[in-house]
């Protein structure tokens, strides 16, 4: 029994890395489930077995992505330049979730809360930047989710969405650390209070 679950979990974890990369490249319309399956090399009637639809598998990739992101970018509201820096680091090496937000935000939500289907998804960011401003750390007239917002831009500006210029882990270390500094300084500048 013991074996069929490690399988099991071994052909959903192919099935969710052959997805994101699907998803990541092509968007969610343009995903194909003949692609996954032959990647994943998971059948189609297994992928079905987990995921009603392409649109709930895709839900699962994105969750687990934002969530991966949460467990290891943590945010203090009381270092917005570090938590800015973290998330530039983190999508050098995983871009794939700014490519999922991207097309998630073409193809599903124009507008409003793109995770919206995750509720409660920064209550604990939003708190500590709430309590940041509380103690005086963080410019108080700007909302919590305001902040959250801007920062997360700022943090994006070398991401694979940046209309400028789309950083990548190969890049020399130097330009990694003049664009580290540089963004620590301006969300240090925007937020003083």
């Amino acid at each position: 029994m013991g074996q069929i679950t490690r399988a099991g979990q071994a052909s959903r974890r192919r099935l969710l890395d052959a997805a994101t990369a699907e998803f990541a490249a092509f968007g969610i319309a343009g995903a194909r489930i003949d692609r996954i399956s032959a990647n994943a090399q998971v059948n189609k009637a297994q992928i079905y077995k987990y995921h009603r639809s392409k649109d709930e598998l895709f839900d699962a990739v994105f969750a687990e992505h934002l969530d991966m992101i949460v467990e290891t970018v943590p945010t203090t509201g009381d270092d917005l330049a570090g938590y800015a820096v973290r998330l530039y680091d983190a999508y050098l090496v995983h871009p794939e979730l700014v490519r999922l937000a991207a097309w998630s935000r073409l193809e599903r939500t124009p507008t409003g809360d793109l995770l919206g289907f995750m509720p409660g998804h920064d209550a604990g960011k939003l708190q500590a930047i709430a309590d940041a401003q509380a103690a005086g750390m963080v410019d108080a007239s700007i909302a919590p989710a305001e902040v959250l917002a801007i920062v997360t831009a700022m943090s994006l500006t070398w991401s694979p969405a940046s209309a400028m210029y789309a950083a990548s882990k190969d890049d020399p270390p130097a330009d990694h650390d003049r664009r580290r500094r540089a963004l620590a300084r301006a969300v240090e500048h925007a937020f003083a209070p």
